[in-house]
């Protein structure tokens, strides 16, 4: 009978799936039925080739194989509703987290001990020893400060992405979650309409087994997307929030070249405004890429050569409205500051529309 699945996301982890699949049966033995669903964002080391592989050896192991979709919390909810199992668990398939825990998670939920099971880095009998990383400690330890605001949860670790609960109650919520980024567990426990009961799992953390780990800076700008979407999300779209974040920077840089050579320069207002949008553009296009696309990252000089041509390309009417509204305000006497940056506005929302559709994909 069919108990837990365990919802693995993947990107490049070719060589720790099968060590980990031998883990998680040695962990849960014959007492439990179980199955892994491996959810993999088309992993250029054959990921999913190796996750079919092991499916044909043992059939409790699933795949799932997206095109142009990217990111472990909407790689989880995929897992959640493609399970028959009453109960699902999330864990990363890098070895860090351990799946002797999970029977005992399972227990407990099974019991009723807890709403949700959650292994935790920070509990009492937990260890970080061979993470090694303690900015990335400082910075987990701050989130969870403000994770524990947002959600009205009193747990140790709600940045953990290790935890198990009735997949009837992930699958209730899944309407209603953002699924941005890499933080699912503080998704659920914001989205839940009362404070789901939490059971606390010391976790020995370990090191990675293979390859390299996908987490960067960026993650923070994807923590504060979280918070962003279920604070104020209902109101304005996240994503484009996040790009007029970004552009908001860019207005800065924006001015910054136009005041330079207006002012040290002596250049004329048309050709310092033309020069001053195609720097803020790459600008924008730089940082969008590395933060409001981060799932659709362009990689490699070539990549990311024909994404910057084609987002000035798309970006180009928006640029020459820019241009033409600014500088006909400038020429009537309006200021040139509020000049440019009525260009700015205008240019803005059409910039966002095709860039999102012809330089990172639909959205």
């Amino acid at each position: 009978m069919l108990d837990l699945a365990i919802i693995l996301p993947t990107l490049n982890e070719r060589g720790n799936l099968a060590p980990l699949v031998a883990r998680i049966e040695a962990a849960l033995g014959a007492g439990i039925g179980w199955e892994v669903i491996i959810v993999d964002d088309d992993s250029r080391d054959g990921t999913a080739d190796e996750a079919r592989a092991l499916a044909l050896a043992d059939p409790r192991v699933r795949v799932i194989q997206r095109i142009g979709r990217r990111g472990l919390a909407s790689a989880a909810i995929e897992g959640f509703c493609a399970t028959a199992a009453p109960f699902v668990a999330v864990m990363d398939a890098d070895h860090q987290h351990d799946p002797a825990l999970l029977p005992a998670m399972l227990a407990a939920v099974k019991a009723s001990e807890a709403d949700i099971a959650v292994a935790t880095r920070f509990a009492e009998g937990a260890s970080m020893d061979d993470w090694a990383a303690p900015e990335r400690e400082r910075l987990s330890a701050l989130a969870n400060r403000l994770a524990r605001r947002l959600t009205g949860v009193e747990l140790s670790d709600p940045m953990s992405g290790y935890f198990l609960l009735p997949a009837a109650t992930a699958r209730a919520l899944v309407p209603r979650l953002s699924g941005i980024g890499f933080k699912i567990l503080l998704d659920l426990l914001a989205t839940a309409d009362t404070p789901l009961r939490v059971k606390e799992f010391p976790l020995q953390f370990a090191a990675r087994r293979e390859g390299e780990s996908k987490l960067d800076r960026a993650v923070v700008f994807d923590f504060l997307a979280g918070l962003y979407d279920k604070t104020l999300g209902r109101v304005v779209p996240t994503r484009f929030a996040l790009f007029g974040t970004v552009g908001a920077l860019g207005v800065i840089v924006h001015f910054a070249v136009l005041t330079v050579l207006l002012f040290v320069f002596g250049e004329g207002f048309a050709l310092a405004q033309t020069a001053a949008v195609l720097v803020a553009m790459s600008f924008n296009f730089w940082l969008n890429n590395w933060l409001t696309y981060r799932d659709k990252r362009l990689k490699g000089w070539s990549a990311l050569m024909r994404g910057w041509l084609g987002f000035c390309a798309t970006c180009a009417v928006g640029a020459l409205a820019n241009v033409g509204i600014a500088t006909l305000l400038e020429d009537k006497g309006v200021l040139w500051a509020l000049a440019a940056l009525a260009g700015i506005v205008v240019g803005s929302v059409w910039n966002y529309a095709l860039s999102s559709r012809f330089v990172w994909g639909r959205f």
